[in-house]
């Protein structure tokens, strides 16, 4: 596993802490000569320390994220906020692809903030859109994973993959290729 850098937020974090000190400066220097836009140097001032404490805190690592290598792009389709949520992805997924996709999906929809349910799960389902003939989609459910919601790195994460509607989906793919 891979862990994603902050985005250079410390970087900027570094620039907002200068600029900060250089306006503070400038309007004590205001005040002591009497220049006229002494208040409006406190109030730059004071954004940029809002601004500075605010590049601290996402330097901090709220954007870290965990990458799973083959794992394939997905988007969230259902989330009622607590136990349940429903990931779409390609109908040209792999069945190698989706065990790493659920893994994936597992550690960004993570949160200690989320409701349980009765038995302190969270339960990602996938799935993928076929279309049988034209005007109709077909909604295939070709796994699910279940993971704590109390851990953070959960070892046992309940991983299932659905044979029967993999092989669905390979035979629309098959039809697809031509």
């Amino acid at each position: 596993m891979e862990t994603l850098t902050s985005l250079g937020f410390s970087t900027y974090t570094q620039w907002s802490i200068l600029a900060t000190v250089f306006f503070f400066f400038l309007a004590i220097v205001a005040f002591i000569f009497k220049w006229g836009i002494r208040f409006r140097l406190v109030g730059i001032t004071g954004f940029l320390i809002v601004l500075t404490v605010g590049l601290f805190g996402l330097g901090l690592g709220l954007f870290e994220r965990t990458e799973i290598p083959g794992s394939v792009r997905f988007s969230r389709v259902y989330d009622n906020g607590g136990n349940q949520v429903v990931i779409v992805v390609k109908p040209s997924i792999r069945e190698a692809e989706l065990e790493p996709t659920l893994k994936q999906a597992a550690n960004d929809y993570f949160s200690y903030g989320r409701t349980a349910g009765k038995d302190n799960k969270l339960t990602i389902r996938v799935r993928t859109l076929v279309h049988p003939e034209p005007g109709v989609s077909l909604p295939l459910y070709i796994g699910q994973v279940k993971r704590s919601l109390s851990v953070r790195e959960d070892e046992n994460m309940e991983i299932d993959i659905f044979a029967d509607q993999l092989n669905e989906l390979s035979k629309y793919q098959e039809i697809a290729k031509g």
